[in-house]
């Protein structure tokens, strides 16, 4: 008999609903963007609370004239930004209660995840990373620029943050940049098309990083924002110059990472991750070096409730079928 693992992610931007079967086909991914007014740069956590709200409803109705309800097995979602005690963040009181209720009324098994670990976990699907004992994972996104350090146990993930962003994510830099460009936010799908078109600018853009993994990128925003202004370059080649260097300091910090640890494995997550030159520069360049590394597929990197599906199968979890009122609470 056919069986489903579901998944239900509130992230700051995004409503997701996925459904697995026990073959890790994805049965079912559907997304809600929220909306962002035009001119804005972003959405406070009410904002996104009262549209998860106003979504996740549709996406339930989905799922249940996609499949047969009485075959899920279990649901989980995303709790908390990471798997930290003081991680917290209301969006994922949405999801988080929806699940639950869910969970009760089907009479199926509830885990919770953290929404870093749902990345992780996006990542692993078909691919050998469930085989790992220890891997770094690169989380670069909107709200979260981190190197990790995973250790893969049979409940969940050991997370160690070694690296990563002092002060702005990547995100939010190509963001900036994109919307000095001119262009609307989120800008970073439209970027990565620009940039195709465009040529490296080769210029000499120092990336400052501290204790070999991490960095700082307010200096990056700045230069980048002095160079749209003096308007001596196409916009194709300033993102592409941009896209370049971001690339080559992440296979700095990601060689310096995995010599400080003695690990050959890397899995880069998160929306940034979906960029094409940052993908294929590190794929080729990380493999000169020895290193195996792992994307998920480019619509598994933004935000989505695949991974959080695929650990709710694979993963025991301490939580089992109890609802964690302090998490709740943001207590």
């Amino acid at each position: 008999m056919t069986k489903y693992f579901v998944g239900i992610d509130t992230s700051s931007y995004t409503t997701s609903l996925a459904v697995l079967d026990e073959k890790d086909n994805i049965v079912l991914n559907i997304r809600d963007i929220l909306k962002v007014k035009k001119g804005k740069r972003g959405l406070r956590q009410q904002e996104a609370v009262f549209q998860h709200i106003q979504n996740l409803p549709f996406l339930i109705e989905k799922m249940a004239q996609e499949i047969d309800t009485t075959k899920i097995v279990n649901i989980s979602c995303s709790n908390r930004p990471r798997n930290r005690e003081e991680s917290y963040m209301p969006v994922f009181v949405v999801g988080k209660g929806q699940a639950f209720i869910l969970s009760k009324v089907l009479n199926t098994g509830y885990k919770e995840f953290s929404h870093q670990e749902g990345h992780i976990g996006a990542g692993m699907i078909n691919s050998n990373m469930e085989e790992k004992e220890r891997f770094i994972s690169l989380h670069i996104s909107g709200g979260t620029t981190e190197m990790l350090l995973v250790k893969n146990k049979k409940n969940g993930f050991d997370i160690e943050i070694i690296g990563g962003t002092l002060d702005l994510s990547l995100g939010q830099l190509i963001d900036r940049v994109g919307v000095e460009l001119g262009l609307i936010f989120p800008c970073g799908e439209e970027m990565d098309k620009v940039s195709q078109i465009g040529n490296n600018l080769k210029l000499d853009i120092h990336i400052n990083i501290k204790d070999s993994c991490w960095f700082n990128l307010s200096g990056m925003e700045n230069y980048f924002k002095a160079l749209i202004q003096k308007s001596e370059h196409d916009l194709e080649d300033i993102i592409a110059t941009l896209f370049y260097t971001i690339s080559q300091f992440l296979k700095d910090i990601i060689l310096n990472g995995c010599n400080m640890y003695n690990i050959h494995s890397v899995l880069i997550t998160g929306g940034v991750a979906a960029n094409s030159t940052i993908r294929n520069y590190l794929s080729k360049e990380l493999c000169r070096e020895g290193i195996d590394v792992f994307f998920p597929k480019k619509n598994l990197c933004t935000d989505n409730a695949v991974g959080i599906a695929y650990l709710g199968k694979t993963k025991s979890n301490l939580v089992g079928d109890k609802f964690g009122r302090k998490a709740f609470k943001g207590e």
